[in-house]
């Protein structure tokens, strides 16, 4: 499923640190990690709430469809 999680560009638009996002939302900086590269193949619809109240984004600031035919496709799959 080619979904890319745009969260390393939220919070460079935001100015903020994956250290201080971990922290208002409640996970390890490990899994704010693991969510910017796109290692993940789940989220939990609180977490992304909570990253979406951090961040004062929408969900699909955060993630988007690509088709198979977009280049980025083969980064939403790799693993």
């Amino acid at each position: 499923m080619p979904i890319l999680v745009n969260l390393d560009i939220m919070l460079a638009r935001r100015k903020m640190r994956s250290k201080e996002l971990a922290a208002r939302v409640g996970i390890t900086e490990a899994n704010i990690s693991l969510l910017k590269s796109g290692k993940v193949k789940g989220m939990r619809f609180e977490t992304l709430d909570a990253i979406c109240v951090a961040l004062e984004c929408q969900p699909g600031d955060i993630l988007e469809y690509v088709g198979p035919e977009d280049p980025r496709a083969a980064l939403a799959g790799k693993e």
